[in-house]
């Protein structure tokens, strides 16, 4: 028999970096390894205290650098194998990139990228772990950290729903389709094409979705399995 590539259009959430050991702020009561999110992703944070911002996101940074890919980050950059896979995710970390996956969109931004505060398509590769207060780009602006902040705006948003709207199979994992505009990228994926929800806490998606109702590492490779044996309708 031969074997059909299929695009494979995956979302990832915070869920799915958490079991690599990257806190996610929603678990924590609105706070963020003991930060208000007012005051550490959100223009007016960066307006009030520029030192304090870099210095939380600095602290992001290496430990990001620490952490390994877990089950789940595995299993979808294996499944490019054998299936065109796209993964857009609202994570700041590299763990898929780390993990093999080649085509990840990040729809909030990298920790490992800074951009220009005056000029914001001015955009730098970062090989070490500090932003610093005198830090500037090349039209002499302090650097920030290139992670889009609440109340800001998600420059990425229209190529993800490109990507969404050509998927043969669509993924949800890790995240609680809280957070908008991403949690509406399911709705632009096309009648008739099944749309996976990897996670241990549904309890309110009805039948839009086949639920999985496990944590990434061990309900990535069920998914990928029915994927690969043929696309099902029902949970797994």
């Amino acid at each position: 028999m031969t074997h059909v590539r299929r695009k494979i259009v995956v979302l990832s959430g915070a869920g799915i970096s958490a079991e690599s050991g990257i806190q996610t702020f929603r678990d924590s009561d609105g706070l963020w390894e003991n930060h208000r999110i007012e005051d550490v992703a959100t223009p007016e944070g960066w307006r009030k205290d520029k030192a304090l911002v870099l210095k939380f996101y600095n602290d992001r940074r290496a430990l990001a650098r620490k952490v390994q890919p877990n089950t789940g980050h595995l299993a979808l950059a294996e499944l490019e194998k054998t299936h065109d896979v796209f993964i857009i995710t609202q994570n700041v970390d590299d763990l898929h990139e780390r993990a093999g996956s080649t085509n990840v969109l990040h729809l909030h931004g990298s920790l490992f990228e800074s951009r220009s505060t005056v000029d914001p398509t001015l955009i730098y590769k970062m090989d070490h772990d500090e932003i610093k207060i005198g830090d500037k780009c090349e039209r002499g602006s302090q650097l920030r950290p290139n992670i889009v902040w609440f109340n800001e705006a998600v420059p990425a948003m229209e190529a993800a729903i490109d990507i969404a709207f050509d998927a043969e199979a669509f993924i949800v994992v890790g995240t609680s389709l809280n957070v908008y505009p991403a949690a509406g990228l399911y709705t632009y994926v096309q009648h008739g094409v099944p749309i996976y929800l990897v996670d241990p806490k549904n309890d309110n998606n009805g039948a839009k979705f086949i639920c999985v109702n496990e944590a990434a590492s061990t309900g990535l490779p069920k998914v990928i399995k029915q994927i690969h044996t043929g696309f099902h309708t029902e949970g797994l």
